[in-house]
């Protein structure tokens, strides 16, 4: 661990690792069970909702929220049973033995008794600097999340596999026309979801294509494309550009100790978020490649605090 001295390190019964609505979730259960846990927000503090515009599919808010808003009701509700937030990220990791060590932000100690890991995924994107600049504002890294905004509208996803194609006829029950755009000449999708989108009537695909630009002030409203070979500049006139080329699950730090499958995704036992480690947790997008909803994620912050709980009074028995 770099030299830290945990001889004198802060001791918590239970540490969640990481915000957004699972890492949240689960400190409202465990607040409320009394174990008073400790929260490391992580870089990005309340997760990927935080750099989302309107939430219309959380259950509850029938008129809509704002992510920001949504993350700052959860945190206030949090706090007040009894949670403990605190800016920091974790930065390693020793979970060889209990009490389970952490160093945060490269020289603070901290152990506990149980830990809960809520870290989240990354969506990977272009790394267009427009495309950063207009996230939330026609920019949109999840269909599902956001294909409703954009009703009659034409759009526009990159990608090739299946997860492009999924998102891509989700589209089309909301846009007046998708476009597909992948720089290959073949998608790397099952042939079941390539034989749906060639089929679509609304969906066109642009073979051996780059996005290079995305236009717009405030909002999205054209995208800047050439060939893969650079040639033929264009632009495509489109009011939303979703990326689906992937999530990276913010996991690495875990390697040493958890299981995780070819991708990044701590691997947590059937029906459960119990991981390869006695006493550490998995929940949210750090452990489902699948859904990657909000109202998902905040379900498994739920078993997770009570699996520690139980699993702490288990222990104490």
């Amino acid at each position: 661990m770099n030299g830290i001295d945990f001889s004198g390190a802060e001791h918590r019964k239970v540490v969640i690792i990481g915000t957004g609505p699972a890492g949240l979730t689960a400190a409202i259960y465990a607040a409320r069970a009394n174990l008073s846990p400790l929260v490391i927000q992580g870089p990005e503090p309340g997760g990927q909702l935080i750099t989302t515009t309107d939430v219309e599919n959380y259950p509850g808010f029938p008129e809509g929220i704002m992510g920001p808003d949504m993350m700052q009701k959860f945190e206030e509700q949090a706090t007040r049973f009894g949670a403990e937030l605190r800016w920091g990220t974790v930065t390693s990791v020793d979970f060889s033995e209990r009490p389970f060590k952490m160093v945060v932000d490269e020289e603070t100690p901290v152990t506990s008794d149980a830990v809960i890991v809520s870290t989240g995924a990354s969506a990977r994107y272009l790394g267009l600097e427009n495309e950063a600049r207009l996230l939330g504002h026609g920019v949109s890294a999840c269909a599902t999340c956001d294909g409703a905004f954009f009703r009659e509208q034409e759009v526009a996803i990159v990608g090739g596999g299946d997860t492009a194609m999924e998102e891509a006829l989700f589209l089309t029950r909301f846009a007046s026309k998708v476009y597909v755009i992948h720089r290959r000449d073949e998608f790397r999708a099952s042939q079941i979801m390539i034989d749906r989108v060639m089929k679509h009537e609304k969906i066109e695909v642009l073979w051996n294509t780059v996005v290079i630009d995305v236009l717009g002030d405030k909002l999205v409203n054209g995208l800047v494309l050439t060939n893969a070979d650079g040639s033929n500049e264009r632009i495509l006139p489109v009011e939303g550009f979703f990326v689906a080329i992937g999530h990276k699950p913010n996991t690495d730090i875990f390697e040493k100790y958890l299981d995780r499958d070819e991708t990044g995704y701590i691997q947590t036992k059937a029906d459960s978020t119990y991981t390869n480690v006695e006493g550490v947790f998995a929940c949210g997008d750090a452990q489902d490649h699948v859904y990657r909803q909000a109202v998902t994620a905040a379900g498994t912050g739920c078993m997770a605090s009570i699996d520690a709980e139980r699993w702490l009074a288990d222990q104490e028995a």
